[in-house]
């Protein structure tokens, strides 16, 4: 096994001698584009690409997947993994005596009659839970490691991530020694709309997904918006979602109130969208700061 040459590594550039490249692939604009330019030699080709499921996408992220895949095989394999519906085993923590990874819903925290309050969150433990550790699982099994068997000293993987120019705020240190994030887009100065733009020149008419659990709390209104718009099937699975939230009892930090995907703590399908306010739920990927979601 070999050792990084950069002391500290600061998610820059390509490292030498990985003992294993792999590709973060969220099948949205930016890991998109990342697996389409590495397919093409124009960056870093991985060894592979692991998409974490969490079996709660818009069927347009999983159509998208499909054919992204059939476009970079002949480069590199791409691995789907999974743990887990996040959806059912959400619902679950909310009406049995079990726990499960929380996605950070709003809580209707009894504050002294303050209506412009965005409430409390429930901790997001949803990245790491299905994003992360399912990635890892893969990586040690493409490493040739059993269940519970020691990292080798010295094993590095480089994990390219498709946080671009954009969100650099979201860029940082791993906090995994041996699986050192790397950020091909930030390398390039490509932002998101580059993305958009690299993209559209050499598929026309082909459309990139944005990809997000449906009932993730962190999605902006114009997402909502849309989805209510043009994916109804989406659209129905939330509202039936967040209805569902408040059809038992969810404890949370010991105490039990409403929960809600809108920060607005209004059942999401009586939130007006038709308006842009100030008090409209923005974009919170940049919370997200691990760079698995929403790219």
């Amino acid at each position: 096994m070999t050792t990084i040459t950069r002391q500290p590594y600061n998610g820059l550039g390509e490292i030498e001698d990985a003992d294993l490249t792999i590709l973060s692939l969220g099948a949205g604009v930016q890991s998109s584009v990342l697996a389409l330019m590495a397919a093409s030699g124009l960056i870093t080709k991985p060894d592979a690409a692991i998409f974490a499921d969490t079996q709660w996408e818009p069927q347009g992220v999983y159509d998208h997947l499909d054919w992204l895949e059939n476009e970079v095989k002949h480069a590199f394999p791409v691995y789907r993994v999974t743990i887990g519906d996040i959806r059912a085993r959400s619902l679950e923590t909310t009406t049995e005596d079990k726990w499960r990874p929380s996605i950070p819903v709003f809580i209707d925290t009894p504050i002294d009659n303050v209506s412009d309050k965005a409430g409390a969150m429930a901790p997001r433990q949803c990245t790491a839970q299905y994003k992360i550790l399912p990635i890892q699982k893969k990586t040690r099994e493409l490493l040739g490691l059993k269940p519970r068997q020691r990292m080798p000293k010295g094993t590095i993987v480089e994990n390219m991530q498709g946080i671009s120019l954009d969100e650099i705020y979201r860029m940082k240190q791993s906090r995994i020694q041996w699986m050192p994030s790397r950020y091909p887009l930030i390398e390039m100065k490509m932002s998101r709309w580059d993305c958009q733009l690299w993209f559209e020149e050499r598929y026309p008419g082909r459309k990139l997904q944005k990809s997000a659990c449906i009932g993730c709390p962190y999605q902006a209104d114009r997402n909502w918006k849309e989805m209510k718009k043009n994916d109804p099937v989406s659209w129905a699975d939330l509202v039936d979602f967040d209805h569902s939230l408040r059809s038992g009892e969810r404890n949370v930090f010991g105490m039990k109130f409403p929960a809600y995907v809108h920060k607005s703590m209004t059942p999401i399908d009586q939130v007006d969208f038709s308006t842009e306010t100030d008090n409209g739920q923005l974009d919170m990927f940049g919370e997200e700061c691990e760079g698995m979601c929403g790219v």
